[in-house]
């Protein structure tokens, strides 16, 4: 028979028990512990009176229950769930206490009586019964199961089944393989004379040459084209079927440069400037003999392509910026001193394991060298390329950080996706190789997009109403990389995307022709993983949108920012960097009013100011324009670690009833009013009294998460608002307090960049 071993109490009560049916209570039978599955989904092993562990100091708030491993997920369901909070992020497709397989970094083993601890693989042994297992995932949670009351064989095999389970020999034993195909089949009825619109709402796909047709047009690249020589994949393995190319070269001698380029991969076109100038992303040319001549077509075709015919920037991002093993070695680092290390007793000592991790330093390496990018773009009027040896990684970040910080269009959610889509998946980065979704490789693997998102968080942080989407959103869409149900980011090029797929849809018996985003859907779909009203939380209550005006000492202005002059490089002066004293804060526009004043001792006139000074200097002189150019200050003092990614699952951590989540609540309110008021003045006629604020549209079609209240409530937020909105920390991550150590202090408002020899070197 079960028993739970007696706690120590807390707190002894004076008031009589409440009388109780003691025959009603032996009669009532045991609750019946049964998981909820997936289309697919099989349980391959379980064990009951698990004890999920909350607390590493006390077994008080710990959970009993039932841990359970399926061929998708492992799963622990309470005896006793706690009382379900009202508003937290329900996902559709796994539990509060889920684990995806893939999410999971280290399966590790623990024998306390014998001072044993093992890190199982695939198809190992296990010499001792764990009285312990912890579970190591790659979205930073670490969860502590106890085996104290269960079966000792019961639990041994449940760790070897978890451990097996999540090292699959092949990329088709992945669940989303077996779960898109019965989903498909079942869903066929619904389905209209056989076809549904796309999904992912607009997203574009660029697996065919009309989304690049659209985006040529977009952006007015009228010297360039769409070529399918690689239709078949026939030149390039990585490169997908369509690519941008200028109008001046033809297939045929892109065929003939392709055999000196790495892995064939043709430079091919990103983005267009409105005054003419490319961004342009190639691999590095093998054969040194032939690259001069290569070189000097290709420059010669970009330059053609260009109104003003204007020069050819070429940035080697090898040599300029961190490789992908650093990377990965500065986010492990960083990650164990958020997560998995007890914190320092030194508030100093923290600060600086946080700095000496580097992923600061990578970070703002990465923003820098996109700012340089838009120099070359916007201020020299000059097309770049930006080359990398496989033009796989590196090329990924700073092509998609330049577009976001060039055009607003990639500001917006259905843009922002495109980009990805286009600078990533299609791009052919090496999603399941960098993410290591079979482990198989740790040598391969690096956080690439992670880095990405985080620079991006980074540039949302200095100008938050120039993003139509939130903090929840980039957070939402990392996490998404470790739920292997969508083919965003299961593949490492759109060839091998292609060729799994079709087997998929002959196996499955999926009719030929079929679009790959009805049976094997990208992760854009995302009414597959959210209900209506939790998709709105990736909405920005404070996104100033497409022509929104704004007020400025009483008046209603446009923004728009002036033509920018063209910053000729034959000055000489020193490299392209610009220092700026810029203090950090949140209000970008009074912030900007002191800039000049402050960069007069940087910009003295006894050296002469570089063409890049100048303009980083001239553009941060005037009030930024939300919908134009926005350059994001990389001063190491200006950024931040971003909280809600690294230390979300940290109970501790949570502020309760406070946080960036207040304010997205009062602004939601306002938002979702203003907008019923707008509606209810378009549909207003006179003669009749206007309804009030809070009868407007239906709420499942209002925009914001937090609807208006009436004027008459009070103006308080919800009891279940914490600093990790709208992530639930419960359970999820087991360690000690924090109390009174250096993160405390950080939370309170103390910066990461504080060593004297960081303030000492503080320059862009």
């Amino acid at each position: 028979m079960f028993s739970v071993k007696p706690m120590k109490p807390t707190f002894k009560c004076y008031l009589p028990p409440a009388p109780t049916d003691v025959k009603k209570t032996i009669e009532q039978p045991i609750k019946k512990l049964e998981p909820k599955l997936l289309q697919g989904e099989i349980v391959v092993n379980e064990v009951n009176f698990v004890r999920k562990c909350i607390s590493a100091e006390s077994s008080q708030d710990d959970l009993w229950g039932k841990l359970i491993c399926t061929n998708f997920k492992v799963s622990f369901i309470p005896q006793d769930a706690p009382t379900k909070q009202k508003s937290k992020l329900s996902h559709l497709l796994l539990g509060e206490h889920d684990i995806p397989l893939t999410c999971l970094e280290q399966v590790v083993t623990v024998n306390d009586t014998k001072g044993k601890k093992k890190v199982l693989g695939s198809n190992q042994k296990l010499k001792f019964n764990p009285t312990e297992l912890i579970l190591y995932c790659k979205d930073l949670r670490i969860i502590r199961f106890c085996f104290d009351e269960a079966g000792p064989e019961s639990a041994k095999k449940v760790c070897l089944a978890i451990a097996h389970y999540s090292h699959p020999a092949d990329l088709h034993l992945l669940f989303g393989f077996e779960y898109q195909g019965r989903r498909y089949h079942e869903s066929k009825r619904e389905r209209v004379n056989g076809s549904t619109p796309r999904a992912g709402l607009q997203t574009p796909s660029f697996d065919r040459p009309s989304d690049w047709d659209r985006e040529i047009k977009r952006t007015g690249a009228s010297e360039w084209r769409v070529c399918s020589i690689n239709e078949g994949y026939a030149v390039s393995q990585s490169l997908p079927e369509y690519i941008v190319v200028p109008v001046s070269l033809a297939d045929q001698d892109l065929k003939q440069y392709s055999i000196f380029l790495h892995d064939s991969r043709l430079p091919h076109w990103c983005w267009n400037h409105s005054n003419g100038s490319a961004l342009v992303r190639m691999a590095s040319i093998s054969d040194p003999i032939q690259q001069k001549k290569i070189d000097q077509r290709i420059f010669t075709a970009i330059t053609k392509s260009h109104p003003q015919r204007s020069e050819v920037v070429r940035l080697d991002l090898d040599k300029c910026l961190p490789n992908i093993l650093e990377i990965q070695s500065a986010f492990m680092r960083v990650r164990q001193i958020c997560v998995m290390d007890p914190f320092e007793e030194s508030e100093e000592r923290w600060l600086s394991a946080v700095e000496n991790s580097r992923w600061l330093e990578h970070v703002r390496s990465f923003l820098k060298q996109s700012a340089e990018v838009v120099y070359h773009l916007d201020g020299k009027n000059a097309s770049v390329i930006i080359q990398e040896e496989e033009d796989r990684d590196l090329n990924c970040v700073v092509s998609s950080l330049v577009q976001l910080m060039l055009d607003p269009h990639y500001r917006s959610i259905v843009g922002f996706q495109s980009l990805v889509q286009k600078e990533w998946v299609m791009a052919g980065h090496r999603f399941l190789d960098r993410c290591n979704h079979l482990k198989k490789n740790e040598k391969e693997e690096s956080p690439l997009f992670m880095l990405f998102l985080d620079c991006v968080w980074q540039m949302m942080n200095q100008y938050p109403a120039a993003f139509e989407f939130t903090e929840t959103y980039l957070t939402i869409l990392s996490d998404s990389m470790w739920i292997p149900l969508f083919s965003t980011f299961l593949f490492n090029s759109p060839k091998q995307r292609a060729k799994h797929l079709m087997d998929f849809a002959k196996n499955k018996a999926i009719p030929q022709g079929e679009d790959p985003a009805m049976f094997f859907p990208p992760v854009w779909d995302w009414a597959q993983q959210f209900s209506t009203k939790n998709q709105t939380l990736f909405n920005n209550p404070m996104y100033v949108g497409k022509g929104a005006a704004c007020v400025q000492n009483g008046e209603v202005k446009t923004f728009r920012r002036t033509k920018q002059k063209s910053y000729s490089s034959t000055l000489r002066g020193p490299s392209a960097s610009v220092r700026n004293g810029v203090r950090s804060g949140e209000d970008t526009l009074s912030r900007r009013g002191s800039l000049v004043s402050e960069l007069r001792s940087e910009f003295s006139p006894v050296r002469v100011e570089s063409p890049s000074e100048r303009f980083f200097r001239d553009w941060f002189s005037r009030p930024a324009d939300q919908q134009g150019v926005l350059i994001p200050l990389f001063i190491p003092s200006h950024l931040a670690l971003w909280k809600l990614f690294f230390l979300r699952w940290v109970p501790e951590v949570c502020i309760p009833k406070g946080g960036p989540v207040t304010s997205y609540h009062k602004l939601s309110q306002l938002v979702d009013e203003i907008e019923i008021l707008q509606g209810q003045l378009r549909q207003y006629t006179g003669g009749t009294p206007l309804p009030s604020p809070t009868s407007g549209p239906p709420s499942d079609q209002r925009r914001m998460y937090f609807k208006a209240s009436s004027p008459h409530d009070p103006p308080t937020p919800p009891d279940f608002l914490n600093s990790s909105f709208p992530f639930s920390p419960m359970g999820n991550l087991c360690r000690r307090g924090i109390h009174g150590t250096p993160i405390s202090k950080f939370l309170n408002g103390a910066r990461i960049w504080l060593s004297t020899e960081t303030l000492a070197n503080d320059a862009i």
